[in-house]
């Protein structure tokens, strides 16, 4: 299985990544080996997790959701069930090639 995966950062913004075990990525983001951006934000908390069957529908989510802006990103989280960052939402496999649509460019530097 392959998730996505958005964490809350100590300075209140959010990161967006891939894995295919969300909470050892925590405890590798956590200890300081995690991605850059993370590294001076610690600690971090796991707030979002989708889960895919191949890593290609990982990568397309996550390149969605690194484009969507902070607010959309903070909706989505608390349209999880009870905001429990524990919930997995699994969703049905695409048919053929999935193609994210073109978004304004938007960074996690950016806060979101």
């Amino acid at each position: 299985m392959n998730y996505v995966y958005l964490l809350r950062c100590a300075d209140g913004t959010l990161y967006c990544g891939w894995t295919t075990d969300p909470e050892s990525r925590v405890r590798v983001h956590n200890s300081g080996r995690g991605a850059k951006y993370t590294r001076s934000r610690l600690p971090v908390e796991l707030v979002y997790t989708e889960a895919y069957e191949n890593r290609h529908q990982a990568l397309s989510r996550e390149w969605q959701l690194k484009r969507l802006s902070r607010k959309e990103k903070l909706a989505l989280i608390n349209c999880s069930p009870a905001g429990s960052p524990d919930t997995v939402h699994k969703l049905p496999a695409a048919s053929g090639s999935q193609k994210p649509s073109p978004r304004p460019s938007g960074t996690e530097a950016e806060g979101g």
